[in-house]
């Protein structure tokens, strides 16, 4: 079995939406909107696994949020806040070993995301435009 089918599998086990993928790019997106997860991307990039989701458009002269993030990023389990490279926009985003993944560890990672998601409910409610 690849890693491609491996993953396939377990989003599938984990009764996730696959709403795009594309084996030649080892590429998923993925929805479960009960988890707060929209549009996830997962990339398998070898050695890793990338999961990256937009969680909001920011201003980048807006210093107050970085230091919302950067300190509810220490309570995080799985993953962490990034920003893109102009800074615009906030994303969460994990990296996994794909050699050695397992169901648990994928889950693991995508529950961080939906617990985050509703921590933060009122930040994305504020900045997302």
């Amino acid at each position: 079995m690849t890693n491609f089918q491996k993953v396939e599998n377990y989003l599938l086990e984990l009764e996730y939406s696959i709403v795009r993928k594309n084996e030649a790019e080892q590429l998923f997106v993925i929805n479960n909107p009960e988890a707060g997860i929209s549009n996830l991307v997962l990339v398998i990039a070898e050695p890793l696994l990338v999961l990256e989701q937009l969680l909001f458009n920011v201003n980048a002269s807006d210093n107050a949020i970085y230091m919302k993030l950067l300190i509810k990023n220490r309570d995080i389990i799985h993953g962490a806040f990034a920003l893109t490279a102009d800074g615009s926009q906030v994303l969460f985003r994990e990296t996994l070993q794909i050699e050695n993944l397992d169901l648990n560890e994928l889950e693991g990672s995508l529950n961080s995301l939906s617990l985050l998601m509703t921590e933060i409910s009122d930040l994305v409610i504020t900045y997302n435009i």
